[in-house]
Parts: structure tokens; C-alpha cells; sequence
């Protein structure tokens, strides 16, 4: 049975951290880069991909590579194979006439395994706009929910974490009540000295998972809360996060996804906004300034949770799912879950469903921001498309910020989370 759990605690870390640990090195090295060193292009403009295969430092001679060339999460337009005798090429991969990404994946066999490669072209993506349509109710739709959250008693129930704890913070596993008689949980982190503290709301990226809660965080003096989204509590033992991973929960972003009034994600953004009840009514709370980030699925949660709530000062967001979904729908890339794409769309392209996506994407959230935002993301991102991150980020009128990290895809180099997190810390302290 300890072998087991032990086993389960790897499968799940893995999951928690699939979208923010850079990839392992690997013997050979596909590295792939277009000729513009800031990788953007106008819509017209030719690109040239430069292809180079390394093993042990040194230039693999006389590789055959295969390459496929398109708009990035379609089929390619461009499929073919050549031998690179020096172990580079500059692969001509023509242009786009509209604004959007191009990319292009090279792949090698050596030795019997399989590497692959890839880079992405960006095409005036400032000029991206979104496909997601606004509804017309979408302002009354949410301001009729929070006030029907507004009238749950919060019932905020704290257990001390004692092993948790530290010298300067002290730990606790907290519920909230939320709509549909749900809860909220969380790992909650506050500073131990007596005074007043900024806030920052820590949301989650996909998937079914535990969590430890921000205490280093917290040891600079700032209160966190680590929340989950499942309605479940977030310090149970692993096996039960794999078995509601594998079961109940399997799919779950698309759960009553043909009632907007019942729709999984529902729940989920309330509760956000729950999480920041407790937080501002915190005896430690200063008062004025209140934070909220995370990655992908938190990503995504960061925006919306800045766009209902208007009592957040600051977010931080690295490469947000749940943006311009409906992409598919006009012949380009939409964002995770990828509700639209060939492989989803014959049981998703319903009119109850399409009607529903309008009222939880990120695009229509980002209309409504007032707080200062940081956002991070990088080219080659194939979980969450940079043509719908960038739908969802051009229509942003509050201070914003973007950093690129072109070469990265849904994962973060170690730099890349220290200025996330610096960020976000260094705003709230200020």
C-alpha cells in the first residue's frame, strides 16, 4: 500500500506541475527558430525557419528530418522530409495573410527514438481580435450570481496545520460556503506578527490535485490562499484526487456545458470570489491591496476573477486557457479545453452550447479589468494557443504588461517564475 501511495503522490505531482517545469534535456536537440529574432512578421511577409540537430554539442551530418508547416493547432499546410547534410537548413515556409501564428515541427529518428522540434511564427498578433461573441445579458447575467452568492453565509471553518506552520506563518486548511450548498477549500497562510497585511489569492491550473499552500509567500507578509476548484478538500490523501481524476471528475470543463445557469466552471468562478470574501473580511487584511495569479486553467481563473471582482488591485497571469474558444469556428486556433476542434466538435457545436461558452470565456472577463496586469506567455505554447491568448489580451484597456519567453512552451523557465512571482509580491508590498 506505501508502495502505491508513493506512486499515486508522483502521478499527481507530475500533473500539478506539467505546465510549469521546463522539460528535461534530451541526448539530441531539435532546435528550430524563425529568421526574425523577435519571431514577429506583418501578415505578407515571408519566414524562414532555421532547422539545426545537435548530439553531444555538436551538429548531427547527414539527418533526415520530417517538418509540417501551418497555422498552429490545424493541419499543416506544408509536409515534407529532407536530409540536412550539415546538420542545418533554412526551410522556406511562405507567409500568412492575416494575423495569427505560424508554425513549424521538425522531427528526427535517431537510434530508434523519435525528437522533435518546433517554433512559431507571430503575425502582427497586436492585431488579433477575438471570435467570441459578448452576450448581450453577460454584465446582468454575473452581477445576478454574486448577489445570489452575496446572500450565502461565508461559514469559514479554519483547522491549524501545525506541521505546516512555520516560525513565521501559520498554516490552515479552510472552507467556504459556496452556491449549491458546494464549499470552497483552501490552504490558507498567515503572517504570525501582529499587523496588517496585502492579500494574493493563488488559483489553480487543470486538473485534480492536493496542495501544500504558499508559505514562503506568506514570509515575506502577504496572506495567500491556495484554493481548489472541485468543491472537495484539498489536504485528502492522494489516492482520491487519482480516483476522481480517472472518474467523476474525468472532463469535467465541459460538465452541463448546455446550461449556462449549471455549468461546471459556474461554481468555480463564484468560488473565486468567495475566496476574497474571506480574505478582505481577514482581521490581518490591510485593506487595500489584493492580488490573485496563477498559470493556465489558473491563468484563465486570475482574469476572471480580476474582472468580477473589482476589489482586486493586481494580477498575474502565465499563458491563460479558457480564451476565444470558438477560434475553431473561424478557421483558426481556439483556447484549452479546445471545446471546438475536429477532434471535440461533433458533440460540442450545439446552440445551447455555443451559447453558453459567450458567458465563461476569458475574452469577455478581460473586457471588464480595472486591475494592473501581468502576463506572461511564450510562441510555441500548444496546450493554450497564442492566438487566443493574445485575442484575450488585445482587448485589455487596464495597465498590462507582457512578457514573452518566445521558445517556451506551456511550461515556465526557473527566471521566468521569479519575476512572476517578484511581480506580483513587489505590487502588493509596495
Amino acid at each position: 500500500m506505501k508502495a502505491c501511495s508513493f506512486l499515486l503522490s508522483l502521478l499527481l505531482l507530475f500533473t500539478g506541475i506539467r505546465t510549469i517545469a521546463q522539460p528535461a534535456e534530451q541526448l539530441v536537440k531539435i532546435i528550430v527558430a524563425p529568421d526574425h529574432t523577435n519571431w514577429v512578421y506583418q501578415p505578407g511577409e515571408k519566414v524562414k525557419f532555421g532547422v539545426s540537430v545537435y548530439q553531444s554539442g555538436n551538429l548531427l551530418k547527414d539527418i533526415m528530418v520530417q517538418y509540417e508547416i501551418g497555422p498552429e493547432k490545424l493541419k499543416p499546410t506544408l509536409i515534407d522530409s529532407v536530409k540536412l547534410k550539415s546538420g542545418q537548413l533554412l526551410l522556406d515556409a511562405g507567409t500568412m495573410k492575416n494575423a495569427g501564428f505560424l508554425r513549424c515541427v521538425v522531427t528526427a529518428t535517431v537510434n530508434g527514438k523519435v525528437y522533435r522540434g518546433l517554433a512559431t511564427a507571430g503575425f502582427s498578433p497586436d492585431k488579433i481580435n477575438p471570435t467570441v461573441e459578448l452576450p448581450a445579458d453577460f454584465t446582468s447575467f454575473w452581477n445576478n450570481a454574486k448577489e445570489e452568492l452575496a446572500k450565502i453565509p461565508m461559514d469559514a471553518k479554519m483547522v491549524l496545520l501545525p506541521e505546516r506552520s512555520s516560525e513565521k506563518v501559520n498554516v490552515y486548511h479552510l472552507s467556504l460556503r459556496n452556491i449549491g450548498n458546494s464549499r470552497v477549500y483552501g490552504i490558507l497562510c498567515v503572517p504570525k506578527a501582529p499587523g496588517k497585511y496585502p492579500a494574493l489569492l493563488r488559483v489553480p491550473g487543470a486538473g485534480i490535485r492536493p496542495y501544500r499552500g504558499d508559505v514562503a509567500t506568506a514570509e515575506k507578509g502577504i496572506i495567500t490562499l491556495e484554493i481548489g476548484i472541485h468543491g472537495i478538500p484539498v489536504n485528502l490523501d492522494d489516492e482520491v484526487y487519482a480516483n476522481l481524476s480517472a472518474g467523476a471528475l474525468n472532463g469535467y470543463p465541459s460538465i452541463s456545458m448546455d446550461d449556462k445557469n449549471r455549468f461546471y466552471y459556474k461554481r468555480v468562478y463564484l468560488g473565486c470570489v468567495r475566496a476574497n470574501d474571506f480574505l478582505v473580511a481577514l482581521p490581518e487584511y490591510n485593506g487595500r491591496s489584493l492580488g490573485v495569479c496563477g498559470g493556465s486553467q489558473g491563468g484563465a481563473l486570475s482574469i476572471i476573477t480580476a474582472g468580477l471582482d473589482q476589489r482586486v488591485n493586481y494580477l498575474a497571469a502565465f499563458y491563460p486557457a479558457l480564451s476565444d474558444v470558438t477560434g475553431y469556428l473561424k478557421g483558426r486556433a481556439g483556447g484549452w479545453p479546445h471545446y471546438f476542434n475536429e477532434q471535440n466538435k461533433t458533440f460540442n457545436y450545439t446552440p445551447a452550447k455555443l451559447a453558453t461558452v459567450g458567458y465563461y470565456d476569458v475574452v469577455n472577463f478581460a473586457r471588464q479589468l480595472k486591475a494592473t496586469g501581468y502576463y506572461a506567455w511564450g510562441f510555441n505554447d500548444e496546450v493554450c494557443p497564442p492566438t487566443s491568448m493574445y485575442a484575450a489580451y488585445n482587448v485589455i484597456t487596464a495597465p498590462k504588461e507582457l512578457e514573452l519567453f518566445l521558445e517556451t512552451g506551456h511550461w515556465t523557465f526557473p527566471e521566468e517564475r521569479d519575476r512572476f512571482n517578484n511581480w506580483i509580491s513587489e505590487k502588493l508590498l509596495k
